[in-house]
């Protein structure tokens, strides 16, 4: 594993990487992880598979990046972070799912396919209210608040107590801007011009028992605009499907990445 840096706007961004294979997967998070995040995921794939993890502006240690941070800053920080790889699969969780829809609409070069990881889908669904998004702009007001949240919204299966605390850390160590962004703004915000841009392959991984983004949700707002994309519904998680099913996780990107290289 090796640790660099890499210039975005306004600073630079610490950049882990365990060269290998490729196509590389280019990891970004959700709402309230980090690059650690994907560390079981990472754990079960191949030895030889390129990895590029980062903290995404505003989270961890990538905190004292300034704003603003909204959606196309996030995915510009992206397209700069992969721009020195040859080949790569953007891997983009829930908020960072969006991200990565705006990032490949772009169509940087080296980009070779996505995959959506129970991702924020380009159009809004109805429930995304008003009244909705102010109760998300406090699910992590403390560490109580994130306990909760685990229990009654982000998972469907227990998370090991190691890694239930490491969520909590990561869910408080947000700037105060960067964490009501995605809330307030992002999470509303309708991307699917953009969506329909994308011109490579799409894999879509959804939690059966997902509470944020349902399967159903993903078939009604995310495949219309992605009419290329192929949804897999993995059994019995929730919607942090990189720390509650890491090996199936695992084994859908080394397969799509498998498939992109032959």
């Amino acid at each position: 594993m090796t640790e660099t840096t890499i210039a975005v706007t306004g600073g630079a961004v610490g950049v882990r990487r365990r060269g290998g294979d490729g196509p590389a997967l280019v990891l970004v998070h959700y709402w309230g992880g980090s690059a650690r995040t994907w560390d079981a995921v990472v754990e079960r794939l191949p030895a030889d598979r390129d990895v590029v993890r980062f903290d995404q502006r505003g989270w961890s240690s990538s905190r004292g990046l300034p704003g603003p941070y909204g959606l196309d800053r996030l995915a510009g920080d992206v397209i700069d972070i992969a721009q020195g790889l040859d080949r790569y699969v953007l891997v983009g969780h829930s908020m960072g799912g969006k991200v990565s829809q705006l990032a490949a609409a772009r169509r940087p070069s080296g980009l070779a396919g996505v995959v959506l990881v129970a991702p924020a889908p380009p159009r809004p669904p109805a429930t995304v209210t008003a009244e909705y998004q102010g109760f998300l702009a406090h699910a992590y007001d403390s560490p109580e608040a994130v306990e909760q949240s685990l229990d009654q919204v982000l998972t469907a299966t227990p998370l090991d107590p190691a890694v239930r605390e490491a969520v909590v850390r990561d869910s408080m160590a947000a700037d105060a801007a960067a964490y009501r962004e995605w809330p307030l703004h992002g999470i509303a915000a309708d991307v699917t011009d953009a969506a329909g841009a994308i011109d490579v392959p799409v894999l879509v991984l959804a939690g059966e028992h997902d509470r944020v983004e349902p399967p159903q949700v993903l078939r009604d707002h995310l495949l219309p605009w992605i009419p290329h994309a192929r949804l897999d519904v993995i059994p019995g998680v929730g919607h942090l499907l990189p720390l509650e099913a890491p090996g199936a996780v695992a084994a859908a990107l080394e397969g799509f990445a498998a498939d992109l290289a032959r």
